[in-house]
């Protein structure tokens, strides 16, 4: 059995000093935003507690699906790479950026600078632009992590992702590469390509990773954004892919859109057909009224087809 951690949208604070020529444009609604509201949502206290929890289940590897800073402020890349080598080693930990990191075209590229040994492929030089990191793959065991980004400067009040043309032609190809090789294809992206959320907040590019997907077929998705779990579901040609959202690592039990939380997942090959995995998905985290992080919910996303009987 592989266990396989997935937290998101740490958006971990505080936010360092800043010149003021560094706090123009979008920064500037940025710093206003983190004052009015995420200061007083999001504590590092709610984020240890998370990070004290999954590691005391001790999963084989993490997973984080972006926004580890909050207005791309180069100082913040490092607070970030602390909390990351906190989790573990580039070994055990897989990153892909959110739109948070990659918050302004200048610091757009930090994420791959600071956290390359996080968010590189196998065996993957060090030397690559950021149009050509993505999609990379880890294999670990029968786990295939694909990590795509759809991280991408915006205009003010703008959330919106973007993975791309050329993104999505190698997504493909890796996905029909390791699915000959047999693989539990797990797919790691910021922005949901499935589920409601407003137009400044979307995938852009939703239709075609979803049409992606379904030709080329993964078995789980994970991702983050919206701060509340989400479990939606494409057709692939092997069934039925999970998508699934955790929420933020940085919410509280009172947080208004959902208590803080992560996953755990479970996956166990229970044969050699197509249709030979069983993954179970624990939702462990913060409820209402309540201060202890806990286990709160158990699903199983996939398991093989019953026998039929004779």
């Amino acid at each position: 059995m592989f266990v396989l951690g997935h937290l998101t949208d740490p958006h971990l604070g505080p936010l360092p000093r800043a010149r003021l020529a560094e706090l123009a444009g979008k920064r500037a609604l940025g710093v206003m935003n983190w004052r009015r509201g995420r200061r007083s949502r999001f504590a590092a206290g709610t984020i240890d507690a998370l990070v004290a929890d999954i590691k005391a289940n001790a999963p084989d590897h993490i997973a984080v699906t972006g926004d580890l800073v909050n207005v791309g402020l180069p100082a913040e890349y490092e607070t970030a790479l602390t909390f990351l080598a906190s989790l573990g080693d580039g070994q055990h930990v897989t990153v892909v950026p959110g739109n948070h990191d990659a918050y302004v075209r200048s610091t757009a590229h930090h994420a791959l600078l600071n956290w390359g040994d996080y968010m590189r492929g196998d065996g993957a030089a060090g030397d690559v632009t950021v149009e050509e990191a993505f999609p990379f793959v880890r294999r670990r065991g029968d786990v295939a992590l694909i990590g795509v980004s759809s991280a991408i400067p915006t205009n003010p009040f703008m959330a919106t992702g973007r993975v791309g043309r050329a993104q999505l032609a190698r997504l493909g190809t890796v996905l029909d590469e390791l699915g000959r090789e047999g693989l539990f294809r797990v797919v790691l992206i910021h922005h949901p390509p499935c589920g409601p959320r407003p137009g400044h907040k979307r995938l852009i590019d939703a239709d075609g990773v979803r049409a992606c997907l379904t030709r080329h077929g993964a078995e789980l998705v994970l991702c983050g954004h919206d701060h509340h779990p989400m479990v939606e579901q494409l057709f692939g040609p092997r069934g039925l892919i999970p998508v699934v959202e955790a929420p933020s690592a940085a919410a509280g039990p009172e947080d208004k859109r959902w208590p803080g939380g992560y996953h755990l997942y479970r996956i166990e090959r229970t044969g050699e057909g197509l249709h030979s995995w069983r993954c179970t998905m624990e939702a462990h985290g913060f409820a209402r009224g309540e201060t202890g992080v806990a286990l709160r919910t158990v699903r199983i996303l996939t398991a093989p087809p019953l026998a039929t009987a004779r």
